[in-house]
């Protein structure tokens, strides 16, 4: 599975990863922390499910204002705030609705996930998803296969090159 991957890589890499989930419901850090050692590499995550617990970590209203509470954009914003807020080198923020629309939130198309992730501030990836019809659980097991796979992408890539860079040394 992606999430042992991801453990032992941030730990060849002694890094830490938080994630800010909110269609998701903290189901990126849990299969983080169903990992043996996972306490090495996490300090924990947030779960912002409605847009004022967003605020309360340090979402800008701005962004939520100027793009929406489902955009790549306020993705990117609840990693990099979720990051400054625990000092994790890694951090991803995902964001979006599953079979449903947000009446409260403008933007909302059923299916439709965002997510990003961050290293030291620094955009690494941001994607949307298009989840496929079925039980609400399945859909965030979908969608945390999928963010953990570009985490286990994105740390492979910055180990490659760490290799190659000691092997020139």
């Amino acid at each position: 599975m992606s999430a042992e991957r991801v453990v032992e890589l941030l730990k060849e890499l002694s890094a830490t990863i938080t994630t800010v989930e909110s269609c998701t419901g903290g189901h990126i850090i849990s299969a983080i922390t169903d990992v043996e050692g996972a306490s090495d590499v996490t300090p924990g995550g947030y779960v912002t499910y409605s847009n004022r617990q967003k605020l309360a970590i340090g979402i800008s209203e701005d962004i939520l204002e100027k793009y929406g509470v489902y955009s790549l954009e306020c993705a990117k914003a609840m990693a990099v705030v979720g990051q400054k807020n625990t000092q994790a080198d890694f951090s991803v923020g995902v964001t979006g609705t599953f079979s449903n629309i947000d009446v409260h939130n403008e933007g909302s198309e059923a299916g439709v996930v965002y997510f990003a992730i961050v290293f030291k501030a620094e955009q690494a990836t941001a994607e949307k998803i298009n989840v496929p019809i079925m039980k609400r659980h399945d859909q965030k097991q979908f969608v945390t296969e999928i963010v953990l796979n570009r985490v286990v992408d994105v740390l492979e890539s910055i180990h490659k090159a760490l290799l190659n860079f000691k092997v020139k040394v």
